[in-house]
């Protein structure tokens, strides 16, 4: 599903994308979505201190009206701009409600690319016009193009389910690539219903279904800042949904999922993807802890790469992790049901060859049993390759 560009538009909501030129020449790089009037939002944003333009932006128009309008670019993060950037985002979202007819504080504004650069305005003036003759319910698939950065496949995904009769659709789509740990990812992510839900139940919607997908992988460890997550009930299918429990909450968060996986496979010079779950551990904290330290060692990661068991890796970072009082005696840890630890050191079972067998997986788990009590924790990881290295050094160039 992660490359699968088979979707169900949302009914009401209208989708177009184009070429403005912001950074890059010959491909789209412009998106504008509309949601009809009585739609409602919620969002999450980066918790980065240094947050984008955008981000500010976003979070003001969101808390004073639901938005009609969605404006999207790529190529340029305005992140870093300072009192400049804000006055560029500010003009973009004046330009969208004029054209639009409705309120500047109805526009929400998004964007991702490199940082410390100025926004230029000029490029959105001339594509407005052009982006709202070509709104179409059926714009996703070009809209997720145009919203990709490094990534190397667009990230589009739809579900549907039965309410009161009624087929409701759930579609998602997302960029992220590199940049790539919580709060939150980095990443764009845009999710949207044709149920009618108030926005304090699409709030706690959205923050259920961000929790163990968005906001539980990591490429690199470093977290952007510009990442947002827009969760939005266009209503156009008269299904009201008032408990977050419910089936569709459970489609969203399916949704949440499939994007964020597709993040982690899609990852910047990525070659496995990999899910580091911690079991038995004191609280949710300690097991989300020693998940991170692992799923963040530069030494687990290239040794993942070179498809090496050098399973002394995984258990230096489990060491490592700060857990107070560890009894390694307790420890266990497996590659998949491949045991390679127990007892305070390797399993007298294991052999190379039996793991280098999983390692040399596309997918596979590193799981870890700490023996303290009955939390766990589950984040996603990807291998660390040259690749990477190589994307990130001419990233600029």
């Amino acid at each position: 599903m992660v490359n699968d560009l088979s979707f169900h538009p949302v009914p009401g909501l209208r989708l177009a994308a184009a070429a403005a030129g912001i950074r890059y020449r010959g491909r789209d790089d412009l998106v504008l979505v509309a949601l009809p009037e009585g739609a409602t939002a919620s969002a999450v944003f980066t918790r980065n201190a240094f947050c984008a333009a955008p981000v500010v932006v976003a979070r003001e128009h969101l808390g004073r009206a639901q938005p009609r309008y969605l404006l999207i670019n790529s190529g340029n993060a305005n992140a870093g701009t300072g009192a400049s950037g804000l006055d560029a985002c500010r003009e973009t979202c004046r330009l969208t409600a004029a054209a639009g007819g409705v309120p500047v504080e109805r526009v929400l504004p998004f964007s991702t690319g490199v940082i410390g650069e100025d926004l230029p305005v000029a490029p959105f003036a001339r594509t407005l016009p052009r982006l709202f003759e070509t709104l179409d319910e059926n714009g996703w698939p070009d809209a997720a193009r145009a919203i990709m950065t490094t990534d190397t496949v667009p990230k589009l995904v739809s579900r549907r389910v039965e309410i009161e009769g009624r087929w409701i659709t759930v579609t998602g789509m997302a960029k992220g690539s590199g940049m790539i740990c919580p709060d939150m990812a980095t990443m764009l992510a845009f999710v949207a219903t044709d149920a009618q839900v108030r926005p304090e139940v699409l709030d706690v919607m959205l923050r259920r279904a961000v929790a163990p997908s968005f906001n539980a992988i990591t490429v690199d460890g470093d977290t952007s800042t510009n990442d947002a997550c827009l969760l939005a009930a266009t209503g156009v299918s008269g299904v009201r949904v008032d408990d977050s429990n419910s089936v569709l909450g459970r489609a969203i968060a399916e949704v949440c999922m499939v994007l964020a996986e597709a993040i982690v496979a899609d990852g910047e010079g990525a070659t496995k993807t990999v899910a580091v779950e911690v079991v038995e551990a004191r609280d949710t904290a300690e097991a989300r802890q020693v998940a991170y330290t692992v799923a963040h060692s530069p030494l687990v990661k290239t040794a993942l790469f070179a498809s090496d068991p050098n399973w002394g890796r995984i258990l230096a970072a489990v060491g490592r992790a700060g857990v107070e009082g560890l009894e390694i005696g307790g420890v266990r840890i497996w590659l998949d049901d491949l045991c390679i630890v127990r007892d305070g050191g390797r399993d007298p079972a294991y052999t190379e060859a039996a793991g280098q067998r999983v390692v040399s997986r596309r997918r596979f788990t590193i799981r870890i049993a700490l023996g303290r009590g009955s939390a766990e924790a589950r984040i996603l990881t990807c291998d660390l390759s040259f690749d990477y290295v190589r994307i990130n050094a001419e990233y600029r160039t």
